[in-house]
């Protein structure tokens, strides 16, 4: 059954379990986030892919109001709960000034799947040595969750958007595989060849060989 949210569009994709801040300024938007606050409601954030909204918004809840300015801009905490499919879009709501949408809840199946999670751990430890980074995502290849890793891949927004509206965290967590695999072997040449670079114009202490 389908249900009206504020719909609050930006060009991000944000996935459940999310937390992330935001600096809220239009007046439209700051009525929408004032609205949230005083009736502990929720708002829906569908992402903006080459001027186009998504059919695909994520449910948004305000963790926290962390300042208010004296022009009424503020910045706040928000955390994604879960998706949902747009059905119908309101580039204004009826006595508001702000957008929103006729939404369906969309299903979910989170069965994981412990060959893909450790698959994808060794992937990622592979590419974070290739890279240099010593922070981890993960520190155990069971921790590893599709949506809290999706922001850390390299995914481009409209493959971040792709893997939002995957219906199964095995099909997620496949999608993520794939796409590692395609990108270590290039982003290894890239590093080796940045490394030949840095060489160039250096004294080379080399022998000659014996003939």
């Amino acid at each position: 059954m389908a249900r009206f949210l504020p719909l609050f569009p930006l060009s991000m994709v944000v996935f459940p379990g999310e937390e992330f801040r935001l600096h809220i300024f239009e007046p439209r938007y700051k009525q929408l986030i004032n609205e949230c606050l005083a009736d502990k409601s929720s708002f829906g954030i569908p992402s903006v892919i080459n001027k186009h909204i998504s059919e695909v918004a994520t449910e948004v809840s305000v963790l926290s109001m962390d300042k208010k300015y004296k022009n009424g801009e503020m910045d706040i905490s928000t955390i994604g709960l879960k998706r949902w499919q747009l059905e119908e879009y309101f580039p204004v709501s009826e006595g508001k000034l702000y957008p929103g949408g006729m939404l369906s809840e969309m299903e979910d199946d989170l069965n994981s799947s412990p060959d893909l999670q450790s698959n994808i751990f060794d992937l990622l430890a592979q590419l974070h040595r290739t890279l240099g980074i010593t922070k981890t995502l993960a520190e155990t290849a069971h921790e590893i969750v599709s949506f809290q890793i999706g922001h850390h891949i390299g995914l481009s927004i409209q493959q971040e958007f792709e893997l939002l509206r995957i219906p199964t965290e095995i099909k997620r967590l496949t999608y993520i595989q794939q796409h590692l695999q395609h990108i270590l072997p290039i982003v290894t040449e890239a590093e080796r060849l940045k490394s030949k670079a840095k060489l160039n114009g250096h004294y080379k202490n080399i022998a000659p060989p014996e003939l």
